[in-house]
């Protein structure tokens, strides 16, 4: 990488060495995470990741595409606006990224108060997704988050299917046909998911359709499944 010393040429042939080398400066996996669960935009990644500024942005993204982590692609349509997406080899951070939140939640000093993106919450989810028994039929939850980080933000939409098979949450444009809807913050649905208040006692949760479904979804991504 130009203007500083690998650890490679240090000749330590270690590839978690070399790995630091990649992803290991400051912000890098920051930006990574907000793109695991798809392409964005520069300035959505500005907006989601509070606190970086454009130069040390430009800076991270560059690096990345450098190193084959992600690439730039072209949309369609008006203005064919330029995004940021991972490689199928970025796309593998996200093992990284659990690996660290599941080691870092044991942390005395984890900001347990402290707000999230939607999408960081939803990674939280995916993390600590597991099937739910009985469910030979998925279960299909529309889930809408508003982060509650940004005055009038855009409330973005995922999917949650739940079964016995396993459980799954993935960022979509449109949910199609579900068994319920959830509209949350991000700081009520953490608050449920992450903090293990009862849903019931989360006032600004609102749901539509099958509440079941609804429970059966906290207890299939919740960090304490009790």
């Amino acid at each position: 990488m130009a203007g500083r010393r690998t650890y490679g040429s240090y000749n330590d042939g270690c590839a978690a060495a070399h790995a630091l080398d990649i992803v290991g400066e400051r912000w890098t996996m920051i930006v990574v995470r907000e793109l695991l669960l798809g392409a964005k935009r520069f300035s959505d990644i500005q907006r989601d990741v509070l606190g970086i500024g454009p130069a040390v942005l430009t800076q991270r993204l560059q690096e990345l595409e450098a190193h084959g982590v992600l690439q730039r692609r072209r949309l369609t349509g008006p203005g064919r606006p330029e995004v940021y997406e991972l490689t199928d080899w970025g796309r593998r951070l996200e093992a990284v990224n659990t690996a660290l939140s599941m080691w870092a939640v044991a942390s005395p000093g984890l900001p347990v108060e402290a707000d999230m993106s939607p999408d960081t919450v939803v990674l939280a989810m995916r993390a600590h997704a597991r099937p739910v028994p009985g469910y030979r039929r998925a279960r299909r939850v529309s889930l809408t988050l508003t982060d509650s980080r940004r005055d009038e933000a855009e409330p973005v939409g995922y999917l949650a299917v739940m079964s016995e098979a396993g459980s799954s949450v993935e960022r979509v444009a449109e949910a199609g046909v579900t068994d319920a809807t959830v509209w949350a913050t991000t700081r009520d649905w953490k608050a449920c998911i992450i903090g293990g208040v009862p849903l019931g006692k989360v006032a600004g949760i609102r749901i539509e359709g099958v509440r079941e479904a609804v429970a059966r979804l906290v207890g299939a991504f919740a960090l304490d499944p009790a």
